[in-house]
């Protein structure tokens, strides 16, 4: 399950930051959302890039404690085992998950799919959970 977002069409308003925090930590904190857009200059206009997790599974073999595992192509965080060492952080190939210091295990995208109904240029409508796609691995 991979995510394919239209990072042109992206504004930088971070309504998807907040929804991610409220919908998972109950409260209005950007730096606790699982998604995060960060500004660049390109040329002469400011673009966004959207960082958020691709499920690509890279976190599950390096976790030394196996904390981490697939399912339904959602990379999930078990907090019960993961020692919060921040191995996985390190490795992860897109920079997506984040740890923040309340909470006990890294934050990373669960594909809950909240961000995408309140998006108000829709380009993140691939992060909304796919029915076709469940699969456990």
């Amino acid at each position: 399950m991979g995510v394919n977002i239209d990072v042109l069409r992206c504004t930088g308003c971070k309504l998807c930051q907040v929804v991610c925090s409220v919908a998972n930590f109950r409260e209005n904190n950007p730096k606790k959302a699982a998604i995060k857009i960060v500004s660049k200059l390109f040329t002469e206009e400011v673009r966004y890039d959207v960082i958020v997790c691709d499920q690509c599974g890279e976190c599950i073999e390096v976790c030394p404690f196996d904390a981490i595992s697939m399912v339904s192509g959602v990379v999930i965080i078990d907090p019960d085992i993961c020692t919060n060492c921040g191995i996985c952080v390190d490795m992860c190939p897109r920079g997506a998950m984040f740890t923040h210091p309340e909470v006990d295990h890294p934050i990373k995208c669960i594909m809950c799919g909240e961000c995408t109904k309140y998006c108000p240029r829709g380009i993140l409508d691939d992060l909304a959970p796919h029915d076709e796609e469940e699969v456990d691995e």
